[in-house]
């Protein structure tokens, strides 16, 4: 923005001085915002910087008790049980009792949010379903999902019934949550309802991955799915189907005209 600002100091039209005007104004409000923002974190920064030193010097001091003890010197003992060290502890209280209230820039502490967004960037699963209540989320699964796709009660229940049961361990874990075969017209919302069902588990639509059946209607089109045998030119190359799931794990994985396919297609997929 003062980039701008210098750009725009130079130009001698009307529209350009306006510019200017507003520019001025927003950089005064961003300024503000940042010195509000500095003097936050400086506070936030003296608090925990404070409180850990405190928590050191009790350390030491408790240190020294054991080492007065020792020695029998009970005047430096009584000093430090009853004097230094009771007063550090009202220090160390008041400064804790001020980290409850919650900073705004600064954490001492890594919270199951911090986790969430690691695992997140790792995973691809947004943080707001991992720290969603699962039994909650289930439990309403075909209201979220009647929220996008009018009708089709039976299809939706099927989906969700499926869903519950992974979700409850009752399905082999090292296959797809759930396999469905969608029929009917263009129009009644079967890829609509893949697109709903990405958005519940993903929170996300771009977490459906779509592929064509269309293009693998010959019967050596099934090296182009899955890749090609180990010898065989692109064999390093990975299949358009391994390689979607690859890319991101985590998806709805959407077979769309799946009538088009080759047999040997099918079979393959058995094998999933």
């Amino acid at each position: 923005l003062k980039i701008q600002r210098e750009a725009l100091k130079k130009e001698k039209d009307e529209e350009s001085k306006q510019r200017l005007a507003d520019l001025e104004t927003e950089i005064g409000k961003l300024e503000r915002e940042f010195n509000d923002l500095e003097e936050i974190w400086k506070a936030e920064k003296a608090t925990l910087t404070g409180a850990t030193r405190i928590k050191e010097q009790i350390e030491q001091l408790k240190i020294d008790l054991d080492a007065a003890l020792r020695r029998q010197d009970m005047a430096r003992a009584s000093e430090i049980q009853y004097g230094k060290l009771p007063e550090l502890e009202r220090q160390l209280k008041a400064a804790q009792e001020v980290e409850q209230q919650g900073f705004r820039l600064l954490q001492d502490k890594v919270t199951a949010e911090e986790i969430a967004e690691v695992v997140s960037r790792w995973t691809g699963i947004p943080v707001s379903k991992m720290l969603e209540g699962e039994r909650e989320k289930l439990l309403k699964m075909e209201q979220s999902l009647h929220a996008r796709v009018i009708g089709q009660d039976e299809a939706v229940k099927a989906v969700s019934d499926a869903i519950r049961r992974s979700r409850a361990g009752l399905s082999d874990p090292n296959r797809p949550n759930g396999s469905f075969l969608f029929l009917g017209p263009t129009g009644v919302g079967k890829t609509e309802l893949c697109k709903a069902l990405a958005g519940f588990l993903f929170d996300t639509e771009e977490a459906m991955v779509r592929i064509d059946m269309s293009e693998f209607m010959e019967k050596h089109s099934v090296a182009r799915l899955i890749g090609a045998p180990p010898g065989y030119v692109g064999y390093e190359e990975g299949g358009y189907l391994t390689e979607a799931v690859r890319r991101r794990p985590y998806s709805v994985l959407l077979l769309d005209e799946v009538e088009k396919a080759h047999p040997d297609v099918f079979n393959v997929l058995l094998q999933v």
